[in-house]
């Protein structure tokens, strides 16, 4: 099934994200390898597709898991919270429908 994971940026992290980048985008890669994601990005700060220092302000990823459990599993390890990038991160179903 799929699951779409949020996570939601603490003010002014973008140093922090961008130190833990290589981490997270290895992890995604190898979701991504395995044919299990379905899209990934984050959510810029400001209306710009590159905001600059203004940052962003969290993430989604979409991708198939086991279970909730394993995606809650998966999310917790992320490279992100360790970094202290994310305030909080939610993990639910997600059934896509388009297109």
């Amino acid at each position: 099934m799929l699951y779409a994971i949020i996570g939601q940026d603490i003010e002014n992290s973008l140093d922090k994200r961008l130190s833990a980048r290589p981490a997270h985008l290895e992890r995604l890669e190898l979701l991504k390898s395995e044919g299990r994601l379905q899209l990934a990005g984050p959510f810029p700060a400001i209306d710009n597709i590159d905001p600059g220092p203004a940052g962003f302000s969290g993430s989604l990823i979409v991708a198939e898991f086991e279970s909730l459990e394993a995606a809650q599993a998966w999310a917790d390890q992320d490279p992100y919270i360790e970094a202290g990038v994310y305030q909080y991160v939610a993990v639910q179903p997600f059934k896509k429908v388009l297109p």
